[in-house]
């Protein structure tokens, strides 16, 4: 815990630039100090989407989204400070270098409490 997923479209392979890494590093940062989360149990994985569609429109638009699933306890106010602040680092690390739209979104969750997990 936290469990973080990032989705994002096959177009910020090219046209944009994402350094996940530096993402993920500053992401981690936010959650410890919002969520009260342990730097060490932070986990994020990023899943490349090849085909999004936005409306009417088949090309110029990419999209990011982050899910940040947390045990419960979070206040309703700290889970939305937290994707206030997910997406201000979306604005900080993923830019445009082709002119395409970003679309991005971000949410907090409760894990479920079927939720196990086990470390080797």
């Amino acid at each position: 815990m936290p469990q973080i997923t990032v989705d994002y479209s096959d177009q910020l392979k090219a046209g944009f630039d994402f350094d996940r890494r530096a993402f993920a590093r500053d992401l981690h940062t936010t959650v410890v100090e919002i969520a009260a989360a342990r730097p060490a149990a932070c986990k994020t994985r990023f899943r490349r989407t090849e085909d999004v569609v936005v409306g009417p429109d088949i090309d110029g638009h990419a999209l990011v989204h982050v899910h940040i699933g947390l045990l419960p306890g979070r206040t309703e106010e700290a889970k939305a400070r937290l994707t206030e602040a997910v997406l201000e680092l979306v604005r900080q690390h993923v830019k445009s270098l082709d002119g395409t739209m970003l679309h991005a979104s971000a949410e907090v969750r409760e894990l479920d409490a079927s939720y196990r997990k086990f470390e080797e």
